[in-house]
């Protein structure tokens, strides 16, 4: 396997990190603990277990030699029982002499060895004579065996005499310990990353034109401060808009008033030969009118509610066959989206309007997402958009004329008005090539 260049190392890590606030802090909070755990216990087992264990290992060793050298200095029965029953009494240590016998040839030594090699070193130290020992056949003792002139003498020692076997106990209360702090502090940090959830929980439901009266602001003082800041924010903010709304609402009174009086003289005069014409002009500037206070508004205080996106599409078609074109709707019947119903069908018959006005045949469908969204398409046959246009189609105002050619109904702002309720529900539309030939505009919605 090819190593990574070191300059490749930071991104490789960066994008196997936690992306999350709750991944992060609980990786700032377990990834010292385990360094500290792993530190911990190796400083234990290298300075303390291995230096204890060496020593018992050692004083063992001096307890065998000593029985060796009393054996070797007086080789008869009756000094035999004496040292075993000094052994046994004094050391905990089993001694016998096996007459005859000779060093087992095979060697077993243990999955790990550190007790083995101290065990070894301390033998080898101690005795001249060949030796040979067994730290795996017993769970509880240890067999030790020195060659003797007249056989082997054999030694069964308790393990603890040769290791510190209380170490586990030292390890078992470390991850006890451990658990217990960790256990804690993601308590803690699961309490703080919530209240940040909740927040932008609200601010993403705000965006949606939706808001959550319970919301209120709790967690850590910073996080209670940016809580606050926001329903600051957003009380501006709807207060913006309920200023906004109130001024057009009050313009288009306004000037509908005097549009009534012309409607109304232009009704009473003489017949002419303009009177066609002005009144052409009249429903132009009334229609101007409608979707100037439309795109303001924005249906922003409408309540979202679950709608059958089959129903929706069905309505916009209609709209468009009415326009003279010929539609074409699929949807599964019993798809449904979380809408404001009468914001979404100004969005989806104003995308149909527009593809009625330029093409010839209509193409509404709507299908769920694997993420868990729905998409929504409005496709025709006409000219179409240049891509390069794509996002200029969407100002509000913009007809894709130079000219502005007022003779033309509307004054742009259906796409403006279409992208606004879509984003108002947290999703988005986008314009795309058509394989129909003409333009399709694409609507995805969250779940």
């Amino acid at each position: 396997m090819r190593l990574l260049p070191a300059a490749l190392w930071p991104r490789f890590l960066k994008r196997r990190l936690p992306t999350s606030l709750w991944g992060r802090s609980l990786l700032i909070i377990v990834l010292p603990v385990l360094v500290m755990q792993v530190a911990v216990t190796w400083a234990f087992f290298d300075m303390h277990w291995q230096t204890v264990t060496a020593r018992l290992s050692d004083g063992l060793a001096g307890d065998i030699a000593w029985a060796a050298e009393s054996w070797r200095d007086d080789p008869t029965p009756q000094n035999m029982a004496v040292i075993s029953d000094r052994a046994e009494r004094a050391m905990s240590l089993s001694v016998q002499l096996r007459e005859g016998d000779v060093l087992p040839e095979e060697t077993r030594r243990g999955p790990v060895g550190v007790v083995d090699r101290a065990l070894e070193r301390a033998l080898a130290a101690r005795l001249d004579q060949p030796f040979w020992f067994d730290t795996t056949r017993y769970p509880a003792y240890v067999d030790i065996r020195v060659q003797q002139p007249q056989g082997v003498l054999r030694v069964i020692a308790p393990r603890e005499r040769a290791v510190a076997t209380q170490a586990h106990i030292f390890v078992l209360w470390l991850l006890i310990a451990t658990v217990l702090l960790m256990g804690v502090a993601i308590l803690f940090i699961r309490n703080q990353v919530r209240a940040i959830e909740r927040l932008a929980d609200a601010a993403e439901a705000f965006g949606r034109g939706e808001t959550q009266e319970r919301f209120k602001p709790h967690g850590a003082r910073e996080v209670r401060a940016a809580a606050s800041a926001f329903l600051a924010m957003r009380e501006r903010i709807q207060r913006h808009i309920d200023q906004r709304t109130a001024l057009l609402a009050s313009v288009s009174h306004d000037l509908r008033t005097p549009l009534t009086r012309l409607r109304l003289e232009l009704a009473l005069a003489p017949p002419f030969k303009r009177a066609d014409a002005m009144r052409g002009d009249l429903d132009e500037m009334e229609h101007m009118i409608d979707e100037y206070l439309a795109f303001a508004r924005g249906e922003a205080g409408e309540a979202a509610q679950p709608v059958l996106l089959s129903d929706l599409l069905g309505a916009a078609g209609d709209d468009a066959r009415r326009a003279g074109a010929e539609v074409e709707v699929d949807a599964p019947g019993d798809l449904t989206a979380s809408l404001r119903p009468l914001a979404f069908k100004r969005a989806l018959t104003n995308l149909a309007g527009n593809a009625a006005a330029h093409g010839e045949h209509v193409r509404l469908s709507a299908r769920a997402l694997p993420s868990g969204g729905v998409e929504m398409t409005v496709e025709d046959d006409g000219p179409g958009i240049p891509d390069e246009l794509h996002e200029e189609a969407f100002r509000p105002f913009s007809r894709l004329d130079a000219s502005r050619n007022q003779n033309r109904k509307g004054v742009g702002l259906g796409l403006a008005i279409a992208r606004d309720v879509a984003r108002g529900h947290g999703g988005d539309i986008t314009l795309e090539r058509s394989d129909m030939g003409g333009l399709k505009a694409l609507i995805r919605l969250p779940g």
